[in-house]
This record gives structure tokens, sequence and C-alpha cells, in this order.
């Protein structure tokens, strides 16, 4: 007899049910540890399937659980619909749902990383925290000096050596000298994190065929490279490079009804966020470099604007970087 046992996980437990014969079985809650994962595993059969809804925790659960049972299934939380739109949600019926659609065949599901690529997603992401911390204190700082109608820095650099002694000449309230001034410290703190991340993430990459191959990418540097490889993980995944842009949440948003002309809105920006503000990042070195990424950037831009213009490079850059991976090719 055919079991798939559906889980909505929580940060502390997660409830059970049974889809057995197409009948649901409620079996209870079990607590989000290691130890309780895999006394809840002995109970399980060889055959089972275990359905999970896609969280913070549910990659480390179905480590514990895969050993013990046929399959872990992770599921899309945005494409199965039929929990986000229930009008009865309870975690009894979300595990029992999961379970169903399983069952029926209907569940999407999402790939599932080898533990080393996790490990590299992971180290991508807390440098993402890093750069984006450092933006914010950034930014908090050059309010500061707008609110007291302080012309922009003449340096190119306000926290370089001569933008800090322009900075420190600056006539400014107390407080607000003593707020700029833990900004800065932090500003420093944070360039010391960043820089051994770089530093680990640069070990695991050097050696990397495909990291070495989008870095004669213009623009693409080392960082870049690495974090666009972990979240690529397996390119064979995508067997156009229209999918590998939808993954990264660059393709348009498109609304059309009957036979209405299809009107293309905002990027839909549901992927892989890390990925995606990298490619931006990388984006904006390509559009100063000569080349045909500057080119394509300064006619975009003539019509539309810087923003939709560096979208519009992070989406070439998208659809090169597929065909690099594929084909094994470098970038001439």
């Amino acid at each position: 007899m055919r079991r798939v046992i559906g889980i909505d996980v929580h940060r502390t437990f997660g409830e059970v049910v049974f889809w057995e014969d197409g009948r649901l079985r409620h079996a209870g809650r079990i607590d989000m540890t290691r130890t309780a994962l895999e006394g809840f595993s002995k109970t399980l059969l060889a055959s089972d399937e275990v359905v999970l809804e896609a969280t913070a925790n549910s990659m480390a659960v179905s480590r514990v659980l895969a050993p013990f049972v046929a399959r872990v299934i992770i599921a899309n939380p945005l494409q199965v619909k039929a929990i986000a739109q229930a009008h009865v949600k309870t975690d009894k019926i979300d595990a029992g749902t999961l379970a169903s659609l399983q069952a029926a065949g209907y569940l999407p599901q999402i790939w599932t990383p080898d533990a080393e690529t996790e490990r590299k997603r992971r180290l991508v992401a807390r440098r993402y925290q890093v750069v984006r911390h450092r933006t914010r204190l950034n930014n908090e700082v050059h309010s500061i000096l707008h609110a007291h109608l302080i012309p922009k820095c003449p340096h190119a650099d306000l926290f370089n050596a001569r933008g800090r002694a322009w900075l420190a000449a600056q006539q400014l309230p107390d407080d607000e000298r003593a707020a700029i001034d833990r900004h800065v410290r932090e500003l420093d703190r944070l360039a010391e994190d960043l820089a051994l991340l770089d530093r680990e993430i640069a070990q695991d990459a050097m050696d990397d065929p495909p990291v070495n191959r989008l870095m004669t990418i213009t623009g693409v540097n080392l960082a870049v490279a690495a974090g666009i490889v972990a979240a690529i993980g397996d390119i064979g995944r995508f067997n156009s490079p229209q999918k590998l842009v939808r993954y990264f949440g660059l393709n348009p948003r498109v609304r059309q009804s009957g036979l209405g002309a299809a009107h293309h809105g905002r990027i839909s920006k549901i992927g892989r966020s890390h990925a995606r503000a990298m490619l931006v990042e990388a984006t904006w070195a390509a559009a100063k470099a000569p080349g045909p990424l500057h080119a394509f950037f300064v006619r975009i831009r003539a019509r539309r604007g810087h923003q939709i213009a560096a979208v519009a490079v992070a989406r070439k850059l998208t659809v090169l970087c597929w065909h690099l991976l594929t084909k094994g090719e470098d970038y001439l």
C-alpha cells in the first residue's frame, strides 16, 4: 500500500498527516529537533514518501528523514495554490493537502541541492546581507548630511581617506556627529567581514571551471560568478535561457485577457534574490567598460532610463551565463 506523509513544518514543531489508500489520518505533532525526527523516522516504512513545504529549516529536516524513506519531496510554496487560497487554513489541513497533492501527482516540487552547493549558497547569502547592511549605513550617513544642507562630497568616495577628512571638517550637531562616527566604525567592521567572506568564497571557487568560465564576461568578478554558479546548481535543470531568467525573477510580469493586448509590467522578482542582486551588481561594472554590454546599456538608457537599462543588462547577462555553462565555452 502506498503511503504519503505530509508535514507542515514550523520552527519548533511539525504537524503530520498520513495519506493511505485515499484516506487522510492525522498523526499528531513532532518536535523539530534531530532526536525527535530520527525517532519519528524509525516508525516509517522504506517505501514511504514524505512531503514538506519549503521553509528555512526544510532542507535540514529532509536530510534527517531521507535515509529512512523512499523519497523526501520539498514543495514550492508559491505554486501550491490549494494551500495559499484555502478558506479554512490550519496546520492539519495544510499537511493533508500536501500529502493529497503528492499522491495525485500534482505537487510542484523544488530542486534539492547537495550539501556542498547548499554551503556555497549560505556563504553567498551572508555576503549579500553584509553588502545590504553596508548600503543601509552608507545611505544613513548621506541622509544626515542632506538633512543639514551639506553639499555633495567632492571626492569619489565619501569613506576613503580624502572623503573622511572632508566629512570630519563639516559642521554638524554633536548628536549627528556621534551617529556618523558610529556608522563609520560599523562600516569598517563590515568591510573586514566582507573581506573574510570574499576570501572564503574565492578559496572554493578558484579551481571551479564554471566559475572561471563566467569570469570571462565583462563585469563579472569572482564573487559574482561564484554566487551565480551556487544559485544555479545543475545547469541541466534549465532547458532554455528563458527558464533561467524566470528562476532569477528577471522576467517581466505579463497581463492579458481575452482579445486585448498583453501588458508587460515590472520584473517578477520571484526567485533567487541573492543571485539577482549580484547580476545587477555586475551590470553596473559592465556598463562602465567598453564593449557590447556597455553599448547595449547606453542604447536602453537613452530610451528607458538607468534602472530599466540595468535590469535589461542583468537579463542579458543571465542569458549569456546559460549559453556559456550549457555549451562549455568562454565569453569572447
